[in-house]
């Protein structure tokens, strides 16, 4: 920093000070004027490199470089080429179309490899279009709250946009499926879906009953079990510009970090809740489960204020910096809660408030051994019991917590996160009955026409998201649509769920007793 400043003195100094003076510059020296040629023709010869298009001058803006060369010549990665000056941008014809993942012998794959047990949640969400397919005109009655129509025909993506999202919602959802593609190249076949980028489910089930029901298909980023939607990984996963959240990639390694930092034993023996709690009732009611001086339940809770700490830096939003408990709650907003995956990813015991809503990845996830459900209609008394309880329990309370931890950093990793997407839209391609077409004024896609044009956080996130070169295995085996599977494992929530209810009935009705 000092050696910075003393050059921009220096600058100021020797030449510009002189200006605003009026002082004179001093007499220019024979040898100096040698310098001063030799300048010259360097800065003519590397103009004239950059008009042929032998050198690219971006890489003095520090927009773009070229890719690196593997042994062969061959680029290994594809890194943002943004156009210099007036020239338009445009996409580049020079990434790969088909996915060989046998290019590089030297790193591992995952040929063999089965999915996540979450991804059977696939077959589900797309079982009510299996006996019909799904036809042009169930697509089209999908857009009366759809933010956008992505067309994907031979690799490529098109979008049609309908209305504007909240913040950039769609921009990085359409941004993390630009970096499938990268992964994945030439794998995906022809399809065309429509996305609405809001919270909640919007295609009831009631609507649709029996075979020739025809329901609209929509993806969205939560639903329930009441409604079609289909389940899709929210934007947040290339970066949340607006909160300053990182792309997943990066955010769960500093989790990971902050997770090292103290000891789960040694953290403040309370459940945590940071949130803003006046995007819902539910979220109002818990701060009545706040510690006050007529009651502790065990509870430390934060109101989160965005405006606030957008002007502060954010000091206080630090994922990384929040496991700090030994217990944390997840409690659903407006509906799902995008703050769910950070909360499981800390090795505190998640106290899960019973949701309405879920998103892909939490089907998955079993209570008393990824969480520790809550009630919703008790909460106070039910959290009261759930930290008494770890505190009573600590080994069992750590296991739960570093269960979901390792869930959310091994089977919850940015790969997979690719992986679900592609098997999700592959078996949805599967059901179209028609050929994709591209829509007459769609806009095509690809990182330069997206990450080109913008600038500050949301430039900044796209860079540190942004696939370089393709992946080195294919995707994991999707496992076959078992409902057995399924139904197994809700009637083990169940089962657990019920169990813990019990538990606490006891607690308090022993409680009640001595008093």
């Amino acid at each position: 920093m000092r050696e910075k400043q003393k050059y921009a003195n220096d600058i100021w100094h020797s030449g510009f000070e002189r200006y605003l003076t009026k002082q004179p510059w001093r007499t220019v020296k024979k040898r100096d004027a040698a310098t001063v040629l030799v300048v010259f023709f360097l800065l003519l010869f590397l103009g004239a490199l950059v008009f042929v298009g032998w050198f690219d001058a971006s890489v003095f803006r520090g927009i773009s470089r070229k890719p690196t060369l593997t042994p062969t010549g061959m680029p290994s990665e594809f890194p943002l080429r943004c156009a210099t000056g007036n020239l338009k941008q445009t996409c580049p014809e020079n990434y790969p179309t088909k996915h060989n993942p046998t290019t590089n012998p030297d790193r591992p794959s995952n040929l063999n490899s089965t999915c996540p047990s979450y991804f059977q949640w696939i077959h589900d969400d797309l079982r009510h279009w299996k006996e019909t397919g799904i036809t042009q005109d169930m697509i089209e009655r999908a857009r009366k709250t759809a933010h956008f129509r992505l067309v994907i025909v031979n690799g490529k993506a098109y979008v049609e946009r309908y209305r504007q999202s909240l913040q950039t919602r769609d921009m990085f959802t359409l941004w993390g499926i630009l970096q499938l593609l990268r992964w994945y190249p030439g794998r995906l076949p022809d399809l065309e879906l429509m996305f609405d980028c809001d919270d909640r489910p919007v295609i009831p089930s009631k609507h649709f009953r029996g075979p020739n029901a025809a329901p609209p298909p929509l993806f969205r980023y939560c639903s329930d079990w009441q409604s079609l939607d289909i389940v899709f990984p929210d934007w947040s996963f290339w970066g949340w510009a607006e909160t300053n959240i990182r792309p997943w990639k990066n955010m769960l390694k500093e989790i990971k970090e902050g997770n090292s930092r103290t000891k789960w034993k040694d953290r403040t023996p309370y459940a945590y809740w940071r949130g803003n709690p006046w995007v819902s009732p539910i979220r109002q009611d818990l701060l009545k489960c706040n510690v006050s001086e007529q009651n502790d339940w065990n509870t430390r809770l934060y109101l989160q204020d965005w405006v606030k700490q957008s002007k502060e830096g954010y000091r206080e939003s630090n994922l990384q910096d929040q496991c700090t408990h030994r217990y944390k709650i997840y409690i659903e907003g407006w509906a799902w809660s995008v703050s769910e995956k950070y909360i499981l990813a800390c090795d505190s015991m998640t106290l899960y408030v019973r949701p309405r809503y879920h998103d892909f990845f939490i089907r998955g996830m079993v209570p008393l051994q990824h969480y520790w459900p809550i009630r919703d209609n008790s909460k106070c008394t039910s959290l009261k019991f759930a930290v008494e309880w770890g505190n009573n329990h600590t080994e069992e309370a750590q296991a739960i917590g570093e269960a979901a931890s390792n869930f959310i950093h091994e089977d919850m990793k940015i790969d997979y996160v690719y992986d679900y997407i592609f098997h999700l839209l592959n078996e949805y391609a599967k059901l179209l009955k028609f050929k994709p077409k591209i829509p007459p004024g769609a806009d095509e896609l690809c990182p330069e026409t997206m990450a080109c044009p913008t600038n500050g956080t949301h430039r900044k996130f796209m860079e540190e998201s942004m696939v370089l070169s393709p992946s080195d295995a294919i995707p994991c085996t999707l496992p076959p649509h078992d409902p057995s599977v399924l139904g197994s494992l809700w009637d083990r929530k169940d089962k657990s769920t019920k169990q813990v209810e019990s538990w606490e009935n006891e607690y308090w009705e022993k409680l009640s007793k001595k008093q």
